[in-house]
């Protein structure tokens, strides 16, 4: 099982440690694509309209000095510098000792600048989301463009016979679509007085506490069938509806945030 997390928009920045090594990280066939947006970013990032094309208020022109840095910076575990309300509710630090082994080999997260990276990859903090484009990137400089020439070979070999189980948010949904391989997306309900509806917040903090209970168990479902059934023996009301290809969406319905 293979489960594909969102990073977070806001992140950590360590105080101290070794500076970024590409080559040091996971999925290393994805080094010259993260070559290229490190260099686009670091440019742009150190230009006038760099605030504007990155969505830095001006208020925080250090996100801005922060990216110009990124080949010196200090970096720290991704599981550490992802924060947020998904990974808070995760808490991916204080997981059992079993718990932490399985999120390092089934957790993946989807990141503008690296692509993709496991919880233990040492990683600087940054500024850039999944929708921004970047002049210096070949093509049309679109970031999920980019990653879409880059990621389908490397999720599916890390996916292999498992399951998927994408968690990604809309905009980094579109850096890859799964063909190939058996998929589960997750979509959070909040209910009341029968009524429906998604709440962003909710829905990030209930999908991390939905992974944490998963890598505590231990359980390791194969098909959307067995998650929807591994989640409800945990708690949770989950409906399931599955596709011709063996895939699905499972709505959890929840009543209380």
């Amino acid at each position: 099982m293979l489960i594909l997390l969102p990073p977070s928009e806001g992140k950590t920045a360590a105080v101290r440690g070794k500076s970024l090594e590409l080559t040091d990280l996971s999925f290393p066939e994805l080094t010259s694509a993260r070559t290229q947006v490190l260099e686009a970013l670091v440019e742009l990032s150190a230009a006038p309209e760099a605030a504007d094309v990155l969505g830095v208020p001006a208020t925080q022109p250090e996100l801005l000095e922060r990216n110009q840095r990124l080949g010196s910076a200090a970096t720290s575990r991704a599981d550490r510098v992802y924060s947020g309300v998904l990974y808070d509710a995760l808490g991916l630090t204080d997981l059992s000792p079993a718990g932490k082994r399985r999120a390092s080999s089934r957790l993946a997260i989807t990141s503008a600048l690296f692509g993709l990276v496991r919880p233990g990859d040492r990683i600087p903090a940054y500024r850039l989301s999944g929708d921004a484009r970047l002049p210096g990137l070949p093509g049309s400089g679109s970031v999920a463009g980019h990653w879409r020439a880059h990621l389908g070979p490397v999720i599916t070999d890390a996916v292999g016979r498992g399951l998927l189980v994408d968690l990604r948010s809309t905009s980094y949904a579109a850096f890859w679509r799964p063909t190939g391989v058996r998929t589960a997306t997750v979509r959070v309900l909040h209910e009341v007085a029968g009524r429906r509806q998604v709440v962003s917040h909710f829905n990030k903090a209930t999908k991390g506490r939905l992974v944490r209970a998963l890598l505590e168990d231990g359980a390791d479902p194969r098909t959307p069938q067995a998650l929807a059934a591994a989640w409800e023996r945990l708690g949770w009301t989950v409906e399931l509806d599955t596709d011709p290809s063996g895939g699905g969406r499972l709505d959890v319905v929840v009543s209380e945030i």
